[in-house]
């Protein structure tokens, strides 16, 4: 079907001329010893099949593409969704304009359902959304996971201030992973990863490779996420530390706004911006 539908028609030579004469043919003497030929067929095939076929709009589009090493990490399969990146953002616009995989929204104030529905209504893909840190913790933050499986998460996040007591009662009031975020392997990380943490997320800015890597040992099969830094150098150093998928800090909304106003004063001016916009959208 590839062939016929590229143009390509060396398939006619066994007597295969359309897309109906593919679905209906039979194998017969020829195919058996021309199998060799079948088989280096159907490897070109897959080799034209390795990367995935974009379909976009003339205005819905990323515009915010994620850097292409994050696309080298292994993923973790989450819910069926297989997840190499995440957005570490609660921007709705930079959220809907970008093409990462799934959302890592975590604020510095207490989880507000208000915020999750509207996070899980824009995003269109896997959000992990904070409910425990030095904030909020307790009962409360047991509910806040709570409703936010019901509304639709994928996960919820909690940070190292999170007394282990509070993530066995998270874990088992809900059927989402519960995120533990790390700076750094410590005595208490091993108590809140017994107590029901599934997945690790390493923050840990010029120290996450060797965090990773320390955490890869200790938990060789547990799903790990690590910040990437700035550079394609930096996150591949997080991926061949051993982390599963990488957590992306876009540049601010006012941020590319100020760069693209830049770019289109120099293009009407008729000189080159300092900093092309599609650099800026890169790093």
């Amino acid at each position: 079907i590839r062939e016929a539908y590229t143009g390509n028609r060396n398939i006619s030579k066994r007597g295969v001329n359309t897309v109906s004469d593919i679905l209906v043919h039979e194998p017969g003497e020829d195919d058996v010893l021309n199998n060799s030929n079948i088989s280096d067929e159907l490897a070109d095939v897959t080799e034209i099949q390795a990367e995935p076929k974009v379909i976009e709009g003339a205005f819905r589009r990323a515009e915010l593409p994620l850097p292409r090493e994050v696309r080298k990490a292994p993923g973790i399969k989450l819910y069926n969704h297989l997840v190499r990146s995440f957005v570490f953002s609660t921007d709705l616009v930079v959220i809907r304009n970008c093409d990462a995989d799934a959302v890592l929204a975590v604020y510095p104030f207490t989880c507000q359902p208000a915020i999750t529905q509207a996070l899980l209504t824009v995003s269109e893909r896997p959000v992990v959304t904070g409910v425990a840190g030095a904030t909020t913790t307790g009962v409360r933050s047991v509910l806040l996971a709570a409703q936010s499986e019901m509304q639709g998460a994928s996960g919820v996040a909690v940070n190292i201030a999170t007394k282990p007591v509070v993530i066995r009662n998270i874990a088992r009031s809900v059927d989402i992973p519960v995120v533990l975020t790390v700076s750094e392997l410590t005595s208490r990380t091993q108590l809140q990863i017994a107590a029901g943490a599934r997945i690790i997320n390493v923050s840990a800015g010029r120290e996450t490779p060797r965090v990773v890597e320390a955490a890869r040992r200790a938990y060789p099969h547990m799903p790990i996420i690590a910040s990437g830094g700035g550079t394609p150098e930096s996150i591949m150093s997080t991926i061949n530390a051993g982390a599963d998928a990488v957590s992306w800090t876009p540049p601010s909304l006012q941020e590319i706004e100020r760069q693209a106003m830049r770019t289109n004063r120099a293009r009407a001016e008729g000189t080159p911006a300092a900093t092309p916009l599609g650099r800026l959208l890169r790093r």
